[in-house]
């Protein structure tokens, strides 16, 4: 029998998961947002869970110490690497990669733009295409605060609701891209276990189609 592990992200990827993996059949047999363990077994005693940060979640993947991901697109397009297949969008944690700024500050025009994201990649990416001059501030807490305290003229971040930004006087500017979440395949473990892994995206996808 043909063992997989798979990765989750932490927090709202894992709460909105779970419920695809039980109708394949995957339960954790604790609850991970209480257990201190770093493996989780399931229901299924070839299935193992590891939920660890997002960030995290390509690296392992990608060298082989999970076979299968769950993770947001923004990450994926932020990290380095190509040793993993994007298999399926999974159509949860819906939001949007965009460009805030203040609101008093909207028509500001700048030769050189201040940046706060910590999406450092996507936001150059991004500007240079526009042929706009940046330079990048990368941080990893909130957002929001950089412009205010006049650490940065814009932000890149995610967005949902947009309750946030206009809690602290911050307006969307653009949108850069969609995101939602995505189940990655290490390559390795594409071919080695296919027979194991192809029965399990075939039945996700499914469930997301349906």
């Amino acid at each position: 029998m043909q063992t997989l592990t798979i990765a989750l992200a932490k927090g709202r990827i894992t709460k909105e998961a779970l419920p695809l993996l039980e109708t394949a059949g995957i339960t954790p047999l604790e609850d991970p947002a209480r257990t201190r363990k770093l493996i989780l077994d399931t229901s299924r005693d070839e299935v193992k869970l590891v939920v660890i940060r997002s960030a995290d979640v390509p690296t392992y993947v990608q060298f082989g110490a999970a076979d299968i991901g769950v993770v947001g697109k923004d990450v994926i397009m932020e990290f380095d690497g190509d040793g993993f297949y994007e298999m399926l969008d999974l159509g949860i944690a819906r939001c949007r990669m965009a460009v805030a700024a203040p609101a008093d500050r909207v028509d500001e025009r700048k030769k050189r733009y201040r940046i706060a994201t910590k999406y450092v990649k996507i936001a150059r990416a991004y500007y240079a295409a526009q042929g706009v001059q940046t330079e990048m501030i990368k941080l990893y807490g909130s957002m929001e605060l950089a412009p205010l305290a006049g650490l940065a003229d814009r932000i890149v971040d995610l967005v949902d609701t947009g309750n946030t930004l206009k809690a602290n006087g911050l307006v969307e500017l653009e949108k850069i891209a969609d995101i939602s979440t995505r189940l990655i395949v290490n390559k390795a473990a594409m071919r080695m276990k296919h027979r194991a892994i192809m029965p399990l995206i075939d039945h996700i996808r499914k469930q997301v189609e349906s």
